[in-house]
């Protein structure tokens, strides 16, 4: 028995003097005169350790995210259009009646199903709008409609937990930007 302590002893102090003989030239790694490339991975989401309650939570989320990415990249791709022919109109008056035609035909198209969206869906909506135009909701609100229904909107939607100036931030909002790569929304 007292061998095979002193073994093990070696083996660990054999152990501990490789790890001090590591040494570092940029990217690459040298160990015991073997060179190593080190290279940094994509972060990745281990949902392993998570409980039930956090699983639904994480599965709630992902559905969310399916449900409303469509249209964040419609609302994008349609405001670049709409960027693009503004940028034609001549004076103001052409601009505020292309302005209220394009909203007038978005209403006709999405309004039935947005209105069937829940609060939640809603916040990641918007999250999903910013991260795909640049622009929060509220400064796309007060481009097109103006600083005062800006300000009424973001009142009205105060009332139901909404705020219009949120941001998508992919470091906080890791699990959503995780679920736009699992299921390649992209």
């Amino acid at each position: 028995m007292h061998q095979f302590k002193k073994i093990v002893f070696l083996i660990l102090i054999s152990c501990l003097s490789r790890l001090s003989a590591q040494d570092t030239l940029g990217r690459w790694i040298v160990v015991d005169g073997d060179t190593i490339d080190n290279k940094t991975m994509d972060p990745v989401l281990v949902s392993a350790g998570m409980n039930e309650e956090g699983r639904k939570a994480y599965q709630r989320l992902k559905k969310r995210v399916k449900k409303v990415m469509p249209y964040a990249k419609m609302a994008a791709y349609k405001m670049r259009v709409m960027e693009d022919n503004l940028a034609q109109k001549k004076n103001k008056r052409e601009r505020k009646r292309y302005i209220k035609e394009c909203e007038e035909s978005l209403k006709e198209m999405y309004m039935n199903q947005l209105k069937d969206l829940s609060i939640d869906d809603g916040k990641i909506l918007m999250k999903l709008i910013h991260r795909e135009t640049g622009k929060t909701t509220w400064e796309i609100m007060k481009n097109y409609r103006g600083g005062a229904e800006a300000f009424f909107w973001q009142a009205f939607g105060t009332v139901y937990g909404h705020d219009m100036k949120v941001e998508f931030d992919p470091v906080t909002d890791f699990r959503i930007e995780n679920i736009i790569r699992i299921e390649k929304l992209e």
